[in-house]
């Protein structure tokens, strides 16, 4: 039993009990990096490592962690979260502990931004929820015979204008009604993603 094992080996074991108790390390994980402390997270870590959590899982949840919490915050936290994780996953216990915390430690010091998550999420119940307009017909595939003449014309090329030129791209009853998704924070990196978008739209008097 779990006794005698730990008597031989010399050291406490432990072993998940219940069925949910890696669910709650994860989640305690998450809400510790969420709440930039990485001495809690590693803790975390280390215990979910202990119990034998499963490997894939815990890279799951950090990669998913690197977009959730931090996102644009610090747009490399996902490369490095990546990098960290199939290191860990070709390197394999113990040694992948190292590339775990690693990842955690850098998740946990990083500033935070759920803007992805609520941006998305947002758009998805917008889409569940409600009738929404057409593509505007400037944004439809026009690399065809015949579509000039199904309307498909007067889309501005970016690119040919400086990079940016003011026109619509939502369906015309969402951009009216000044629909946003993304609403940067100004934190860290996102900060100057920000300030670079309300300087594109300043002019913008729909989409505030």
């Amino acid at each position: 039993d779990t006794a005698i094992v730990g008597e031989a080996l010399q050291r406490r074991v432990t072993f998940f009990d219940r069925g949910d108790d890696r669910y709650d390390l994860l989640s305690a994980l998450q809400k510790s990096i969420r709440g930039s402390d990485p001495d809690a997270a590693v803790h975390y870590l280390a215990r979910l490592i202990e119990g034998g959590a499963d490997l894939q899982m815990i890279c799951r949840r950090l990669t998913v962690i690197a977009s959730e919490d931090i996102g644009m915050a610090f747009p490399q936290a996902i490369s490095i979260t990546e990098a960290c994780v199939q290191a860990a996953l070709m390197t394999g216990l113990p040694e992948a502990r190292i590339n775990l915390a690693q990842a955690v430690i850098m998740l946990a010091s990083s500033p935070k931004s759920n803007s992805c998550i609520t941006a998305i999420d947002e758009a998805l119940a917008d889409i569940r929820k409600r009738k929404i307009s057409e593509i505007p017909m400037h944004l439809r595939d026009s690399h065809y015979s015949g579509a000039a003449k199904r309307g498909v014309k007067g889309y501005l090329y970016p690119h040919a204008y400086g990079g940016y030129v003011d026109q619509q791209y939502l369906p015309d009853d969402l951009y009216k009604e000044g629909v946003r998704y993304y609403r940067p924070t100004e934190h860290g990196k996102e900060g100057s993603f920000k300030k670079y978008l309300e300087a594109l739209h300043k002019n913008d008097k729909i989409r505030k």
